[in-house]
């Protein structure tokens, strides 16, 4: 569970940088900006965890697999539901859950490297 832990610390800093940068933004990109902050944490957090409990075992493909369909999903769900239902600004808004979700995904990566039970060439 060692990479775990590490995914959650660097995970919280992810979020408290992004919750800082989410203070000084402009206007016009805030209220995407913490929706995606949100549903970033929301739904990564629990599924890099997931992610790192599985590393070196069988059913790590499936979980990456399902990780990225669920990633997948939410970007649509937001654009063609959340986005016009709430009246947010497309572009700041998908710029913004597609940035999180990006750098989730390379620290997901990261971790999984340096603490993987499997060697790595």
């Amino acid at each position: 569970m060692k990479g775990a832990r590490r995914y959650l610390a660097v995970t919280a800093a992810l979020v408290s940088l992004g919750g800082a940068a989410g203070l000084v933004i402009p206007e016009v990109w805030r209220a995407g900006w913490w929706l995606a902050l949100g549903l970033t944490l929301a739904i990564q957090g629990p599924l890099g965890w997931w992610l790192m409990a599985s590393l070196g075992t069988e059913r790590f493909l499936g979980v990456w697999a399902l990780g990225i369909f669920t990633r997948l999903a939410l970007v649509a769900l937001v654009g063609l539901v959340l986005v016009p239902g709430l009246g947010l600004p497309p572009a700041p808004t998908l710029l913004s859950l597609v940035g999180f979700l990006m750098v989730s995904l390379a620290i997901e990566g990261i971790v999984a490297v340096q603490c993987s039970r499997v060697e790595v060439r």
